[in-house]
């Protein structure tokens, strides 16, 4: 049966969603705000996928940007709805349920306001269960597909006239880039539904109960808390069935922002033969020994930690701070169709000069 999501659930998606975000950005803030408005107006429900019917449409509930505090953005709960009311009009029915493509800060709850407006269910499903760098990691198979698709995004800068309503046709990879565009002229950051097909499709490539994975680690971290930060950093361990790989005092950071809009470097923690090596492309892509000995690779979960267990986005870092680095082989969570698809890496491979692929694709180990 579905669960009613309420007041305390949010917190813990924030908290669980900063973990899977593995280093990337994003707001808790923004989480929150969609998570608390979305429990106070209605009641947001999560179901399996088994819960709806086969010929039930899904679609993905997305925020699409990067938005700097530099930029003028503005996004309001109401952006998700009426993005979700705009994909239904062209789609000529309803959207049963939410996916969405990772979990996040705030990814994790992009899909509680429309369900406690509209009645679509938070789909218990994600593209990745951790954060990415390319949408095409995320999109359940879609980003090659020449079948055409709809998306619209909806949001802006009120004030500067900014706001933007869209919808568009076509194959996924022509069109998503027109929404990144989008994006940009909204203020850096807009609400997007996107990418409607069958519950059955979600069913064979989605990452089936991502949104309860965030969910139960949040709560394990929030009934760690008042016994201090190594208890939190336990707590975290357990639940992920993962492993620290690291821990010391940050080094070197040398991270640069590209203009692809990706923040691409090396994060190296601690000194020596000890050190190890974080290769970064928004998020934590692969962890390194001093010898080049890949000890984690994306779709692993990687994630920086401080030293009272709060996760610690890439943009946070800085040379002298002392970070965990946590670890969960991608053999202990639910993998989607898109991390097994060879087709999303060759691009990601040459932003970062380094292999993911080959260790990405094993099938044992």
């Amino acid at each position: 049966m579905g669960r009613i999501l309420t007041e305390k659930d949010v917190e813990a998606a924030v908290k669980g969603g900063s973990v899977y975000a593995a280093g990337g950005g994003g707001w808790a803030d923004h989480g929150r705000m969609l998570g608390y408005a979305a429990v106070s107006i209605g009641k947001p429900e999560l179901v399996s996928i088994d819960e709806l019917a086969a010929d039930d449409w899904v679609a993905t509930a997305a925020a699409i940007g990067a938005p700097a505090s530099t930029t003028p953005w503005e996004m309001r709960g109401v952006d998700y709805v009426k993005a979700v009311q705009l994909l239904q009009e062209a789609l000529g029915a309803p959207i049963a349920g939410l996916i969405v493509g990772q979990n996040g800060r705030s990814s994790t709850l992009n899909a509680w306001l429309p369900s406690a407006i509209l009645g679509t269910k938070v789909v218990d499903a994600v593209g990745d269960v951790r954060a990415h760098p390319t949408g095409d990691m995320g999109s359940i198979g879609l980003a090659g597909s020449p079948e055409p698709m709809i998306q619209t995004a909806v949001g802006g800068n009120r004030a500067e006239n900014r706001y933007i309503e869209l919808v568009v046709r076509g194959a996924t990879a022509k069109v998503s880039p027109i929404l990144r565009t989008a994006s940009d002229q909204s203020g850096g950051f807009i609400a997007s539904a996107r990418n409607p097909v069958r519950a059955s499709y979600v069913r064979a490539n989605a990452a089936l109960g991502g949104i309860s994975l965030a969910l139960t680690l949040g709560e394990a971290i929030l009934a760690a808390e008042r016994k201090g930060g190594s208890a939190v950093i336990d707590a975290i361990v357990e639940t992920t069935k993962g492993a620290i790989i690291a821990r010391g005092t940050i080094s070197k950071k040398a991270v640069v922002y590209t203009n692809e809009a990706f923040d691409i470097g090396t994060v190296t923690v601690g000194e020596g033969d000890d050190a190890r090596v974080l290769h970064v492309m928004n998020e934590y892509m692969a962890v390194e020994d001093p010898a080049g000995t890949r000890l984690a690779t994306f779709p692993d979960v990687i994630t920086t930690l401080d030293p009272n267990g709060e996760p610690l986005s890439v943009g946070q870092l800085h040379e002298g701070m002392d970070v965990v680095v946590l670890h969960v082989p991608k053999t202990v969570i639910p993998l989607a169709s898109s991390v097994l698809d060879p087709a999303v890496y060759p691009h990601v491979e040459k932003a970062m000069g380094i292999e993911i692929a080959k260790y990405a694709l094993e099938t044992s180990g």
